[in-house]
């Protein structure tokens, strides 16, 4: 349902390569892509505008159930700092992710999920901290379950074809060895102060654009998951940081979204052979991406027949 008077961009076809006007602009450009969220939605869409240092929220509709269809529309006609991107369909999250930064007029982002609820002063620690870390950088945010312990994610070692399906299996569980294939660090105490690691969530982070520019901006060859896990090696290739901020606090549900279960974890698995195939530098580590692209897959199917992507 698009009304006239709704604020639709025109959208143009995805490149493979980010590309993105030149502009200059003080304040934060929020960017949320939204699919099927269902009643969470409503409640992360009043925490970014209650925020003063929102210059402008960018929600990119890949698809909302005719009630959140309505809610946006009405939004984006009542609210000056929201854009409202529709009309191009499920594209999956890079794609849209990235045609959020391209619509974007602030020359600071912070990516959030739309089941995601900022916390007072998230995005400010997140902007201060970045605003003068080499380029590119990247901050994430202290992930919190609704009972406020850290999130499976919020921090994580680097993923490699062992660590995600130790991970993926919880197989530490049943074989205590493995544990030192754990890449999750949610049950160690949060340190003191920002910290650099390997990968942070996709649910809640900083960058600015000329971060985004420089690492091109997501790969959209990925279209749910692990894109967020691409673009954090993507950043340290580059020479960059990846950064872990304890205090900037986000609470996120998870699981919000009204689709399978299972077509979403084939996705995850999807996207981690197309990471660990990117990865892939010597002829033997190709044939062994090549090799473990079943196992991945079929481990990231299984997660939600084990009860696994719940917890």
């Amino acid at each position: 349902m698009n009304d006239v008077s709704t604020p639709i961009l025109a959208i143009e076809s995805a490149s493979s390569s980010f590309d993105v006007r030149p502009r200059s602009r003080a304040g934060v450009s929020v960017i949320m892509v939204v699919y099927m969220t269902g009643e969470a939605l409503k409640q992360s869409l009043s925490c970014v505008l209650a925020d003063p240092l929102v210059d402008e929220f960018i929600i990119v509709d890949n698809g909302s159930k005719p009630a959140d269809v309505s809610r946006l529309a009405e939004l984006a006609a009542r609210e000056p700092r929201v854009k409202l991107i529709t009309g191009h369909g499920n594209v999956g999250f890079a794609r849209g992710a990235n045609l959020g930064a391209r619509a974007a007029t602030s020359d600071t982002f912070v990516f959030l999920n739309p089941d995601a609820f900022l916390q007072p002063g998230c995005l400010a620690m997140l902007a201060n901290e970045i605003a003068h870390r080499p380029v590119p950088s990247i901050v994430g945010g202290r992930v919190l379950n609704a009972d406020r312990t850290e999130q499976r994610g919020a921090r994580r070692g680097d993923i490699t074809p062992m660590t995600a399906i130790v991970s993926l299996g919880r197989l530490s569980r049943f074989a205590p060895g493995l544990s030192r294939f754990d890449i999750h660090w949610e049950a160690e105490a949060a340190p003191a102060d920002v910290t650099a690691v390997p990968t942070i969530s996709g649910a809640c982070f900083c960058m600015r654009r000329a971060d985004f520019d420089a690492v091109q901006g997501f790969d959209e060859g990925y279209f749910l998951h692990v894109e967020d896990v691409d673009l954090c090696w993507r950043v340290r290739q580059a020479g960059g940081e990846v950064l872990f901020h304890p205090k900037a606090e986000v609470v996120h549900l998870g699981h919000t979204s009204q689709t399978s279960p299972l077509r979403v974890e084939f996705h995850k698995g999807r996207g981690l052979v197309r990471f660990f195939r990117k990865r892939a530098r010597t002829a033997p580590q190709k044939l062994a991406a090549l090799l473990l692209t079943p196992l991945v897959i079929g481990a990231a199917v299984a997660r939600p027949l084990l009860g696994y992507h719940r917890a």
